[in-house]
This record gives structure tokens, C-alpha cells and sequence, in this order.
């Protein structure tokens, strides 16, 4: 009787244990297939902007806008940024004046009511690569290039996903259905995405500054431009929000005070 309940219980055991073989490799090929797919999560990077007393590094962002003007503005608008705000990254009047006056822009009508070109000013708007959506589309295989001015924050996670999505191109693997005029990238959705890698090689742009402009240097570059590009006002806010944190600990022990001071004779 014992000898047939231990063959029953090895049997039970061996049967539990194929079982949870099986539903085992039924999940790893489904995670398989979704890792084959699915976006990878964003890098998490140190960035000096983050945490309430982050500041942004202004070289960086200066090397930053040259990345993009250089390289993304063949493709991308900042509608929302105006030659004016490179004075709060470190540029002065007459370098702004200078790098506005290198693109033409559309104004008018004049007296006659036709538009007509000129020198830009520093209180004009970057200039779009495009006319308008359609041209871009026609010029990107039906794809639209998004604008960058708010991009970060457009983005979950904004800073890191940028900075992942710019590293995260790589050969397409063995057996990945790769859709025609498609590029693969581990940090988008399908990953499959229309724009190619923009940042190909290090020294593709020549920093002013003498940096070395290493891949990881220009990308970490850019996506620091995007950032303040994003939320200019971030340091003014942070200050005030440390003042306010002062003023409010230093109201909270005035209050303590005054309360012990009118409350403490009355029983």
C-alpha cells in the first residue's frame, strides 16, 4: 500500500513538474515575441537640471543648440523658440544678431501686399526647414518630423527617453520583419521608426568651444538644448520655489510662537 501512494505521489510530482515546464516556455516565447516588438523602458540618466536645487549647464546647452542646428534643423522646427532666447543660454547681442541673420524670413505684405524675404532678428521665431506639413511629409516619406520646442515634455519621461531614443539604433536582428523605409530602435514603440539616426559618428560636429564631440557628448548635448528648450523658466521656478519653502518654515515657527505666546496662560 505504501510502495503504490509513493508511485502515485512520484507520478503527481512528475506530471506538476511538465506542467510548469510547459506554461514556462508558453510565457518565455510570449516575452519573447513582445521584447521583439515592444519599446524598451528609457535609460535613466544623471542630469544636472533634475532635482530642486538642478541647474543647466549652459556650455552644454550652447554645444547643444549647434547639434541642432547643425544636424536636426534639417528636419525639425523649435516654432516655439525665438533667436532672442539664445541670450539666456550665454549668447551675446551680437552673436545672436549674427546667427539670426544667416536665415532668411518670410514677411510682409508690404505696401504692395505681397510678402518678401529679409534678414532675420533676433526677435524672430527658428526657422522651419518646411513651408508647412505637407512638405515635410513629401520630404520624409510621409512621415512628419516632430517639433522639438517641447518635445522633453511631450514625452513620458522626456529627457531620458530622447537620450535613449537617440542610442537606441542598432542592426536589425536575424529574423525581424523590418518594414521599408523603416529604421530599427530598441527605445521606440514597434520598434521601427521613419528617422535615421541623425548622430552617425563622432567630431560630426565641429564644438566651438573645443569640446570633443563624442556621439554620447553631442547626444547628452542636444537633449540638455531640448530640456531648457522645454522649460526655460526652470530655474526662476526652482528659486522661487525654495524661497516660498523658506518663507512658509519661517511663517510656520512665527505661528508656533505667537500660539504658545496668547494660548499659554489660558487654562
Amino acid at each position: 500500500m505504501q510502495k503504490k501512494f509513493l508511485i502515485s505521489l512520484f507520478l503527481f510530482n512528475i506530471i506538476f513538474a511538465l506542467l510548469a515546464l510547459e506554461q514556462s516556455l508558453a510565457s518565455s516565447l510570449v516575452n519573447d515575441d513582445e521584447l521583439a516588438t515592444s519599446a524598451l523602458h528609457p535609460k535613466q540618466m544623471k542630469w544636472e537640471f533634475e532635482g530642486i536645487f538642478g541647474r543647466f549647464d549652459k556650455a552644454s546647452i550652447q554645444r547643444g543648440y549647434q547639434v541642432y542646428r547643425e544636424v536636426c534643423s534639417a528636419c525639425h522646427a523649435m516654432k516655439q523658440m525665438s533667436f532672442r532666447n539664445l541670450g539666456d543660454i550665454g549668447f551675446n547681442e551680437n552673436e545672436i544678431k549674427q546667427i539670426a541673420s544667416e536665415y532668411l524670413v518670410t514677411d510682409g505684405p508690404n505696401d504692395d501686399g505681397e510678402m518678401f524675404e529679409r534678414a532675420g532678428l533676433p526677435s524672430d521665431k527658428f526657422v522651419s526647414p518646411y513651408a508647412n506639413e505637407q512638405a515635410a511629409r513629401s520630404a520624409n516619406g510621409g512621415a512628419y518630423p516632430p517639433d522639438l520646442s517641447l518635445i522633453i515634455k511631450a514625452r513620458h519621461d522626456g529627457a531620458n527617453y530622447v537620450y535613449s531614443l537617440l542610442t537606441g539604433y542598432k542592426d536589425v536582428p536575424d529574423g525581424f520583419n523590418l518594414a521599408s523605409g523603416k529604421n530599427y530602435n530598441l527605445y521606440f514603440e514597434g520598434r521601427q521608426i521613419s528617422m535615421p539616426a541623425p548622430i552617425l559618428e563622432d567630431n560630426q560636429v565641429d564644438y566651438k568651444d573645443g569640446t570633443f564631440a563624442s556621439k554620447e557628448q553631442m547626444i547628452v548635448d542636444v537633449v540638455n538644448f531640448l530640456q531648457y528648450s522645454a522649460e526655460p523658466e526652470m530655474e526662476h521656478r526652482k528659486k522661487m520655489g525654495v524661497r516660498t519653502m523658506i518663507f512658509l518654515f519661517i511663517l510656520l515657527v512665527i505661528l508656533v510662537m505667537a500660539k504658545r505666546a496668547i494660548w499659554q496662560q489660558v487654562k
